[in-house]
């Protein structure tokens, strides 16, 4: 995975923190397992997105007096239950972090609003470089879109609000847009057993849809170049489909994304049966509709984040560095509040 992105002469610790039903408790069993690579404290912990590993990070760092730098910062539902737990992660995440690197203007106007004492900087997704970075090494497309008349559609769905009831409606929707379109359903199994086996159980067999087992990034990237449409309730694919021209249908109520529906590349349908079908039936019978939400726009980032947050980290460090000179021990490390407020989510 490492070699893919460029990283593979990069020494890798693998954490072996397996994942747990309470995501508190794995952000707490991932601290514990960073906390003796920081016996010698770097300048920075750098931590990237809103997932329990994140927080467990940025936990460690606080423990240890390192300053965090947090890579995606602000993204914001507004929703402490969408989603869960990763809204209450980035909020937790933002407070104690020394630079925050917002994706967009919105994001980085959130925490500006919240007050927040970090250094705010709209730097745009590394998951923008990642992904055009992975265009660029891909094959030329196996298929052209709609051909022969027969739309693909590209599924995702794995989020924990989804789990049970709403992945039980997703795939009777999947199950009714097979037979009442002329469209193929790729569905994308997700590695979480739970997620996994649920899907199977609901859609084996069924005419006109194929379970495909997990993508690496690049095989993704050319899934999802390569459909006509996609549903997911993926964060990340949110951010690529816009870039790739690819319009989606996004399984949730709420997004902390909204950049990508001002766009026009993305619309909310979320999990109701008949809302997706309709959806997508829609779509599939206006193909202006389709053609104007499948125009490429780069609403999350223009692909050199990554150039700008080294610059960024650079600077802040030679700064630290020569006020630490000037001044020792001018600052004392923050704390982290990841009480109930947050975790009283509909999962605890």
């Amino acid at each position: 995975m490492l070699s893919d992105h460029g990283l593979g002469g990069y020494i890798a610790t693998r954490l072996s923190c397996r994942g747990e039903d309470d995501p508190l408790a794995h952000a707490r069993t991932v601290a514990a397992a960073i906390a003796p690579l920081l016996a010698d404290p770097p300048d920075l912990l750098v931590v990237q997105g809103d997932t329990s590993s994140a927080l467990g990070g940025a936990l460690a760092a606080v423990e240890a007096g390192v300053p965090v730098a947090h890579v995606e910062a602000g993204l914001r539902s507004f929703d402490q239950s969408m989603p869960w737990p990763e809204e209450g992660n980035r909020i937790a995440i933002d407070a104690v972090a020394s630079l925050l690197f917002a994706p967009t203007e919105t994001s980085a106007a959130n925490l500006r609003n919240e007050g927040l004492s970090g250094a705010v900087h709209v730097t745009g997704n590394s998951g923008i470089d990642a992904l055009f970075a992975a265009l660029a090494a891909l094959p030329a497309p196996a298929r052209a879109r709609n051909r022969n008349g027969v739309p693909l559609i590209l599924v995702t769905c794995h989020r924990r609000e989804n789990w049970g009831l709403g992945l039980t409606t997703v795939a009777l929707a999947l199950i009714e847009i097979a037979r009442s379109t002329h469209a193929k359903i790729d569905c994308v199994l997700h590695p979480n057993p739970l997620v996994r086996d649920s899907m199977r159980s609901l859609l084996d067999g069924e005419p006109g849809i194929r379970l495909v087992e997990p993508y690496d990034h690049g095989a993704m990237i050319a899934a999802m170049r390569d459909a006509d449409l996609i549903l997911s309730d993926s964060g990340g694919v949110q951010e690529e489909a816009p870039a790739l021209g690819v319009p989606l249908l996004v399984l949730r109520e709420k997004t902390e994304r909204p950049e990508g529906v001002a766009s026009g590349n993305m619309q909310l349908v979320g999990t109701n049966t008949e809302r997706i079908v309709d959806a997508v039936s829609r779509l599939l019978a206006d193909a202006g509709a389709l053609a104007a939400m499948g125009r490429p726009a780069l609403p999350f980032g223009d692909g050199h984040a990554g150039p700008r947050i080294a610059t960024h980290m650079l600077d802040w460090i030679a700064a630290t560095a020569l006020i630490r000179t000037a001044v020792p021990d001018l600052t004392s490390p923050p704390s982290i509040d990841i009480g109930p407020a947050w975790l009283q989510g509909p999962f605890v």
